[in-house]
């Protein structure tokens, strides 16, 4: 389909000519001003038969969109992996608010709190909220295979550091797939009682993509290997980059 933004040419059966003024994908409504009215007409894409200039039609998806995009990270995840590159991993955990999760894809060693950092290999569900888009050059919607062919133009350096052999975290994540999609993710959350170390694990915390699903009632979902470790250890986070550049980083801002 064609690019849809501000300024693109639409047709409507009863208004004629138009232009669209604002855009809204997240919703499926649009503003356009028509002829010579001086104020804008807002439109449903689902239901008022919008076209482009040319008698396009303009579709849009009735179901609501995901609320984060780990479930589609998920599904990408399982077909790289399928493909050969086992050595990628994909860590999820809810940010200090709780309202939102924040994803990061990282590849080489399997070092869950010491992973190496990529730009556009990170992000959160607030800011896929209002752009949903993974930040590597994909398009809102996306599929698995569009989202791996845009990864590989992205990066294809950071991708190929994903080639290798994991074959136990391969069949957790598989089996955890196959379990969980499409309509729910994993948080790799670790709560402390107290603030004391935990004696135990207990089943890996999973939350729904869509705010219309039920809570999820299936099987347990065990941790990923290498975290057994982990529940005793105190957690380092990952080292800074080094500064060479002499002006003092400005902190990420965290909610």
């Amino acid at each position: 389909m064609k690019a849809l933004a501000p300024g693109t040419v639409i047709f409507h059966r009863h208004r004629g000519y138009g232009v669209i003024t604002a855009v809204n994908l997240l919703t499926g409504w649009i503003s356009a001003r028509f002829g010579n009215e001086s104020r804008t007409l807002d439109l449903n894409l689902s239901t008022d038969e919008v076209q482009f200039a040319d008698g396009e039609a303009i579709l849009f998806r009735r179901a609501p969109p995901d609320r984060m995009p780990h479930a589609r990270l998920m599904a990408m995840v399982r077909a790289l992996h399928q493909a050969g590159y086992q050595k990628l991993y994909l860590y999820s955990w809810p940010k200090a608010s709780g309202l939102h999760w924040r994803w990061h894809l990282f590849t080489g060693p399997r070092d869950w709190m010491q992973r190496s950092w990529r730009e556009g290999w990170y992000g959160s569900g607030a800011d896929y909220n209002g752009n949903p888009v993974m930040g590597w050059g994909d398009t809102p919607g996306a599929s698995t295979e569009e989202l791996i062919h845009a990864l590989a133009k992205f990066d294809p350096q950071g991708l190929a550091q994903a080639l290798g052999r994991d074959e136990d975290h391969t069949a957790w994540f598989a089996s955890v797939c196959d379990a969980l999609l499409p309509g729910y993710m994993y948080s790799l959350d670790m709560q402390r009682p107290g603030g004391g170390p935990l004696t135990e694990m207990p089943p890996v915390p999973v939350i729904p993509v869509r705010a219309t699903l039920p809570p999820y009632a299936g099987p347990d979902i065990t941790w990923p290997p290498g975290w057994a470790g982990l529940w005793s250890k105190v957690h380092v986070m990952p080292a800074p980059r080094i500064n060479l550049t002499g002006r003092p980083e400005v902190p990420e801002q965290t909610d």
